[in-house]
């Protein structure tokens, strides 16, 4: 047996799998695609998470596209957030073209155009469906992660929750949760330290600042009502598709706080909410993470923390989470032991640190002999990537050279007139279109610090009225009678024509 065969039996039998698989393309030894030994993925370990990676131009989106596309085909509902905006044609069907058709006749697929069902959403005042959350669907610990506090501000803002908690007010946008802030250090910090204890006002100035920066970054926008409700991300549509969500990021990227705030908050209240499953055929959502980089960048250890256990855990709810990104070691370790599927596009070696990440990755993937996984990382084409998954008994697949298949769907973004379709399609957008305002903390606590003003105010006047005039009010009325009276001006007035004179 030659090489060659011996690579084609290897590959056959390391991706043969007997549930419904997800068909990827096909593997290529010494230069030469072998249609035989094709690429795909189980259904069944999808929920196993993943990552995609590769430098910029070499095809990440595309394999993206794939994915959601044979996903939504099976009825598996995707959400994709598109930091760079381009990816939103998978609602179009695409163009076959002559490059296209060789490349499928290569790997031994048909090319079939199609469009896919959409939802376009944002975190901004960007059309679409509008995602936002309340402060309290946070809860404080969340809520203070987000923020980075330390262990003494985020027992302070435990207390704030605990205060509202107790009062029944509502902490539904940031001007709640900041008015809460100045309220317990001014007006009702006797209140708080006789009930709670006391809190320091360089604690509660810290916190008021670090709410301001997540304002600045956009939070005024996110937090608010209407809440989105997750159950509206599991939609298929009446011919059996699963719903494309798109997150459109492109106004974010300069602020990370608010990305990872958002998909913190949305990992965590999916995993709340959502069922367990345990070991199932297919998952329930597959979950698109672009430039995955600005989740972890600026987030604390805590934070950090935080999002591993979550990965570690929402698997068995079936929730799939897969991190795009340029280069593997953007992902904390910690996370990326967690990731069953690799997808590994090329890797480009400019520099001396770019030289040992290309090390670095290829240490990730498993041992081939078929392969020198280091080279082999700065010479694939566009197209192609370096995949191994995890088989239905949760064991490493080999590490195939993978000429993947082009998306059915269009190849580029939407025009406006046809986001502006999508949109007007949208039974979401009519649901989440509505900015609502109603009676929250912030309402709340300004009527009882008004209260409390004119309080002592009317209780004197009402003291005043039934005891009658002072004696100082009944000169006062007696000097306002003489000063007005015509016979005072006409004195006053003939005084001053004697000193002009």
């Amino acid at each position: 047996m030659n090489s060659s065969t011996l690579f084609a039996s290897k590959i056959q039998e390391g991706y043969s799998f007997k549930g419904s698989n997800l068909l990827l393309g096909a593997a290529q030894y010494n230069g030469q695609i072998i249609p035989e030994a094709k690429i795909e993925i189980p259904l069944r370990t999808m929920n196993r998470h993943g990552l995609i990676a590769g430098a910029t131009g070499t095809g990440k989106t595309k394999t993206i596209q794939v994915l959601s596309e044979q996903l939504s085909s099976q009825g598996i509902p995707v959400l994709m957030m598109d930091i760079k905006g381009d990816f939103s044609g998978i609602a179009q069907p695409g163009t076959e073209q002559s490059f296209i058709t060789e490349r499928h006749s290569k790997i031994g697929i048909p090319y079939t155009p199609n469009g896919f069902p959409v939802e376009l959403m944002s975190l901004s005042a960007q059309d679409g469906v509008r995602l936002r959350a309340t402060v309290s669907e946070f809860g404080p610990v969340l809520f203070s992660r987000v923020l980075s506090l330390n262990d003494t501000q985020a027992g302070v803002m435990a207390v704030i929750f605990k205060f509202c908690d107790d009062q029944k007010m509502p902490l539904l946008d940031l001007k709640d949760i900041k008015k809460v802030l100045n309220y317990i250090t001014e007006e009702g910090k006797e209140v708080i330290a006789a009930d709670y204890g006391k809190i320091s006002t360089a604690t509660t100035g810290t916190i008021l600042r670090k709410i301001i920066e997540l304002e600045q970054q956009g939070g005024d926008i996110f937090f608010g009502e209407l809440s989105f409700e997750i159950e509206d991300l599991m939609r298929i549509d009446e011919n059996g598709k699963g719903y494309v969500n798109i997150i459109r990021l492109t106004d974010i990227q300069d602020k990370p706080k608010l990305f990872s705030t958002f998909m913190l908050s949305l990992l965590a209240e999916i995993y709340q909410k959502m069922p367990e499953r345990g070991d199932v055929d297919q998952p329930e959502l597959v979950v698109f993470i672009d430039e995955a980089h600005l989740l972890f960048d600026e987030a604390s250890d805590a934070l950090l923390d935080q999002i591993e256990t979550i990965i570690k855990l929402i698997r068995s709810k079936g929730i799939g989470i897969y991190f795009i990104t340029q280069n593997p070691m953007d992902i904390p370790k910690g996370i990326l032991a967690q990731l069953g599927l690799k997808i590994q596009h090329a890797l480009r070696a400019f520099t001396a640190n770019d030289r040992k990440a290309i090390k670095e990755t290829a240490e990730n993937y498993p041992e081939t002999e078929f392969y020198n996984t280091e080279e082999l990382l700065t010479s694939l084409g566009i197209g192609e990537a370096l995949v191994t998954a995890l088989n239905e008994k949760g064991i490493p697949t080999p590490l195939a050279a993978t000429v993947l298949r082009a998306p059915e769907s269009r190849m580029n973004i939407l025009e406006p007139h046809e986001i502006e379709a999508v949109n007007q399609r949208s039974k979401l957008v009519k649901k989440y279109q509505e900015n609502l305002d109603r009676e929250s903390a912030y309402e709340l606590l300004t009527q009882k610090i008004e209260s409390a003003y004119t309080a002592p105010v009317n209780q004197e006047v009402e003291e005043k009225e039934e005891q009658g005039p002072s004696m100082g009010e009944t000169i006062g009325k007696s000097v306002v009678k003489v000063v007005t009276s015509a016979s005072f001006i006409r004195g006053v007035f003939g005084v001053l024509s004697k000193l002009m004179k």
